[in-house]
């Protein structure tokens, strides 16, 4: 990904006396990037060595009308650019969104959001802020953030597998993302892991995501509760989420355990499917799951080693991303930000 200061992955390099060169001729030093969350919305000032110099947030679903939604997002930026002491200097806004579609700067009928249809994200967001506007899928915005900054940084070919409320995927292919013929290219989670199976989402039945985002998880936790009277630290807590089942596998709770190694089993068969087309040099997982570490890993692993077209085993590796999960969307949106064309409303 170009852009007007070069290559971004190479843009923390960048010396003082250059930054205040660009500052000083008038170049545009800095962007915003935006996480849209099922929860909550996080908007970030970054500058172009992906530094986050502030932040501002709300809840996502305090907003259900798109058009307030859009004008509380608005304000957010607005008062990100008034801390940057210099809203002059802000080139552009990138978005990471469920369900986001590169190609048409709209979320385009997204199961978990509340705002249902396609929502012109990247148009409304443009005419109340006067600058350009960038939109992807958060799998997408992940990856951008991992090639730039962590795990991916230096590949050309590997694949972001995003784990969180949904299952989202992006493919990196020849340095760049593979977005398809309508930018839904990627979408592992909703390719069948069992005919007939979960109830997903997206309508269908037995998608992987079913199995392996945070709602599956939950549901694989309550069905190895039902067919066990084993005790279980899962068993006394009201509102059992993915974390506290990764906290209860490090304290050596054996149906947690349980809970996470079919997860990862899920996980493995899936990734292997995905590897054997694609070829990648590495699998990257992020978000909530993600964080249950050896014990989705060991068995995801097993299974992927099992079910792998042979000349591709053990030849791809199965890592997390060592990044924060909250700074990685925004960051992946502030590079999506740079690679958008310039505009401003007031030029």
């Amino acid at each position: 990904m170009q852009t007007i200061f070069g290559w971004v992955g190479i843009s923390s390099y960048i010396c003082p006396l250059l930054l205040t060169h660009m500052i000083e001729n008038n170049y545009k030093t800095q962007v915003i990037g935006v996480d849209i969350r099922v929860d909550r919305t996080i908007s970030a000032l970054v500058n172009i060595r992906g530094e986050i110099l502030a932040r501002e947030e709300f809840a996502t679903a305090d907003y259900p009308n798109i058009s307030e939604y859009v004008t509380k997002l608005a304000d957010s930026i607005a008062l990100l650019m008034e801390k940057s002491g210099n809203p002059d200097g802000i080139r552009s806004v990138g978005i990471s969104a469920p369900s986001g579609n590169f190609n048409t700067g709209c979320m385009e009928n997204s199961p978990n959001l509340p705002w249902k249809g396609i929502v012109p994200l990247a148009a409304m967001l443009r005419d109340r802020l006067g600058l350009a506007v960038a939109v992807d899928n958060n799998a997408n915005a992940i990856a951008m953030a991992e090639h730039a900054f962590g795990a991916a940084h230096g590949m050309k070919d590997f694949v972001l597998v995003n784990l969180g409320s949904g299952m989202g995927s992006c493919i990196f292919s020849h340095g760049n993302i593979h977005q398809g013929t309508n930018g839904f290219a990627g979408e592992i989670g909703h390719t069948t892991y069992a005919s007939g199976g979960r109830q997903c989402g997206c309508g269908k039945q037995g998608c992987l995501e079913a199995y392996t985002a945070s709602k599956g998880v939950l549901q694989t936790a309550q069905e190895v509760l039902s067919e066990s009277d084993d005790p279980s630290l899962m068993r006394s807590v009201q509102n059992l989420t993915v974390r506290l089942i990764i906290e209860f596998c490090n304290q050596g709770d054996q149906l947690a355990i349980e809970t996470m190694r079919r997860t990862g089993h899920a996980l493995g068969i899936g990734l292997a499917n995905y590897a054997s087309l694609f070829n990648p040099e590495a699998i990257i997982l992020s978000g909530v799951v993600s964080r249950a570490g050896k014990w989705l890993l060991e068995p995801a692993n097993d299974a992927f080693e099992t079910h792998v077209f042979h000349n591709m085993k053990g030849k791809v590796k199965l890592m997390n991303s060592f990044n924060e999960d909250k700074d990685l969307n925004v960051l992946g949106a502030s590079v999506l930000a740079w690679d958008v064309k310039e505009y401003s409303l007031f030029k």
